[in-house]
């Protein structure tokens, strides 16, 4: 039934209103997630039966658009979802509830990534305890003679597009976690031999599946080949590209072949991108044949790898053309409002594949425009959040392009036991995602455009040379640290100097009895500022109204964030040349002071980490996420311009 004018026009004027209106106030990345949220997947809640949902990797996409939302936002109802999507399925444990390994399934392993999430946010043992039985599975998957996995074991010899995201970005992160080094020859080789036995070399074009005994009536007699380019298993394979070099060793020898496979890829994507609607035809190479139709899923997941690509700097930013007129497309083609803060995403195939029982599917055009087209399935919503979300990155202004802000891993030099045994540093660094991390302080200033770094070793002006920011948290105590490094007066110097030739230097201290102030003040004194050695704020259980600081108008730095929680501060003495930048009830709280060409802020407790701006812990009314964002925004603009 065709939908009549009056509803296309109601739906039209609809999205055009939101588009000025809410969507200014939810971007359309989180639009979707909530639509997700309320219309998928809700009976994961409870298994009642052996009818009841099954470990799928459609839910794992739209789990990877929820985590990307929940860290561009900093809102933690998104992070639970993505807990409570997994905990349905495992137990304390670590087993999987109806996940079968003895099936093969590659597409089984899509959700580790889910999994591997949980456990770095979490620490619970059981999330890696499942992703280890999924990384069981890869080592025992059946293989072609070649080396490449079988997509399922009831598909013998069979390598298809789809399985190189299913299984490849989990293989990658797990292998990185737990120091799997030889795993990356083996994740090269997938995307090697995949692209050799399906890549057509008159298009750039990846064939869906390839069958090394050309037993499959789909198959190509001389070549294996299935018969068509289906543009969601192309799909599926630039998103495990750029998703892979996430974690793909920076000096393995086989990374520059994978970013060259990523090129070739690409370019063939824009080639085959419809010029008028500017997204993609379900069928690439044929937009012209009768039946064909523009398809969303394959079209986000083109947008995102190549956005993506950009911004990772595996491509060209020549790419970027391609990737803003998909996603013109996207919102044109197959967005329509839902209601407020709603969106749904149109036109998505829900599944192809090949061969099969009882009805064969042939890899025939006139089989892949026989599926049904369908609105909000999870591979199109999930693929499409992905995809806005990292244009959403890519739109927002680059004003630390070109800096480089350097974390200090030399005052705060603190380790743990990781998951292989091994000491592993933590305690405020940029890599790490649990309570205790600042990988969302990073991805703030990456967004912005600024290179995050880490320095180990003590400070001078020549390792500080190539730092713009340069930040100092939480200086070690005996306690924490067997032989912790003090500050001292030739430190202090060495930093001063930075400081005074244009370095903005960020001191996030602690309460007297959780870092060493007395030794450290020999710094700050340098610019006027004195730490207190005394304990504000103190919290007791989830009082959280203990640790509250309001901001009032018209604060020089925070220009958004009206209420913050900070606890257990050091307040702070100001003296020429420092001002104070924040104070609550007569204490100061935050300081700052112009130093020569450069900038000091300091503030006596480290609260841009993530256990304070992720959403997980916090009430709403707190925006302490809003506040990091405004503080990193400041600190750019500290920066002296180059001349």
């Amino acid at each position: 039934m065709k939908r009549s004018f009056l509803y296309t026009t109601i739906a039209t004027v609809g999205l055009a209103i939101l588009s000025q209106s809410g969507f200014a106030q939810k971007k359309l990345s989180e639009q979707l997630t909530l639509t997700a949220m309320e219309t998928l997947f809700q009976d994961t809640t409870a298994l009642k039966d052996a009818k009841g949902p099954k470990w799928t990797y459609d839910m794992g996409v739209v789990l990877e658009g929820a985590a990307v939302v929940w860290r561009n936002t900093g809102d933690g109802k998104y992070f639970k979802y993505i807990q409570n999507a997994m905990d349905t399925y495992v137990d304390k444990e670590g087993n999987i509830r109806t996940y079968k390994p003895e099936d093969f399934n590659i597409d089984n392993v899509k959700n580790g990534r889910s999994l591997l999430l949980l456990y770095k946010v979490t620490g619970q043992a059981k999330y890696l305890a499942a992703a280890t039985h999924l990384y069981n599975q890869l080592q025992n998957q059946p293989r072609t003679k070649a080396g490449g996995f079988w997509h399922k074991k009831i598909y013998p010899n069979q390598m298809w597009l789809d399985g190189l995201y299913m299984g490849e970005p989990f293989y990658a992160e797990y292998a990185k976690l737990m120091k799997k080094d030889e795993a990356f020859d083996d994740i090269a080789k997938q995307f090697i031999l995949m692209e050799q036995v399906s890549r057509d070399a008159k298009t750039g074009l990846l064939y869906h599946g390839y069958d090394e005994s050309r037993a499959e009536k789909w198959a190509d007699k001389t070549t294996g080949k299935s018969p068509n380019f289906w543009g969601r298993a192309m799909g599926w394979y630039i998103m495990a590209l750029v998703d892979v070099l996430d974690n793909f060793p920076a000096n393995h020898p086989k990374r520059a072949e994978l970013i060259a496979i990523l090129n070739r890829t690409a370019t063939a994507t824009v080639k085959y991108q419809d010029p008028k609607s500017g997204v993609w035809f379900d069928i690439l190479d044929m937009p012209t044949k009768k039946g064909n139709y523009l398809e969303s899923s394959a079209s986000s997941m083109f947008v995102y790898g190549l956005a993506k690509g950009v911004r990772k700097g595996y491509l060209a930013p020549s790419f970027m053309a391609a990737a803003n007129k998909g996603f013109a497309g996207l919102k044109k083609e197959f967005v329509e409002a839902a209601g407020t803060d709603r969106i749904n995403l149109t036109k998505t195939v829900s599944v192809s594949g090949l061969g099969g029982k009882p009805k064969y599917r042939d890899g025939s055009f006139e089989y892949y425009i026989s599926e049904k087209v369908i609105t909000n399935d999870p591979k199109g919503v999930g693929s499409f959040i992905c995809a806005a979300s990292e244009m959403e990155i890519a739109a927002l202004p680059k004003t630390g392009k070109g800096l480089t802000v350097t974390v200090d891993n030399f005052f705060n030099n603190e380790y743990i036991t990781g998951p292989t045994g091994d000491k592993i540093p933590f305690h405020y660094v940029w890599e790490e995602d649990d309570n205790n991390g600042f990988s969302l302080f990073g991805k703030i200033f990456n967004d912005a455009g600024v290179k995050t770094a880490t320095l180990k070793s003590a400070p001078t002006t020549a390792n500080l040379k190539g730092s713009n920011i340069y930040i100092i948290v939480d200086p070690d105590t005996e306690k924490e640290t067997a032989n912790p490094n003090f500050m001292n007066a030739g430190h202090a110097k060495q930093i001063a100097e930075w400081v005074k030739a244009g370095g903005v230097l960020v001191l996030l201290l602690n309460d007297a009895g959780n870092c060493e102030i007395a030794k450290f003040n020999v710094l700050p004194e340098t610019f006027g500022i004195h730490f207190n050695e005394d304990s504000r704020n103190r919290v007791q259980g989830a009082n959280f109204e203990q640790g509250a600081i309001k901001i009032p108008a018209g604060n020089s730095i925070f220009k958004t964030a009206k209420k913050v929680y900070i606890k257990e501060i050091s307040t702070l003495v100001a003296k020429t040349p420092a001002v104070s930048a924040l104070t609550d009830n007569g204490d100061v709280i935050i300081a700052t002071a112009k130093y020569g060409k450069g900038t000091v802020f300091a503030v006596g407790d480290p609260w841009f980490y993530n256990e304070y701006i992720d959403g997980r812990k916090l009430p709403a009314d707190f925006e302490n996420f809003k506040a990091t964002n405004d503080l990193v925004n400041w600190l750019i603009k500290q920066v002296p311009a180059k001349k």
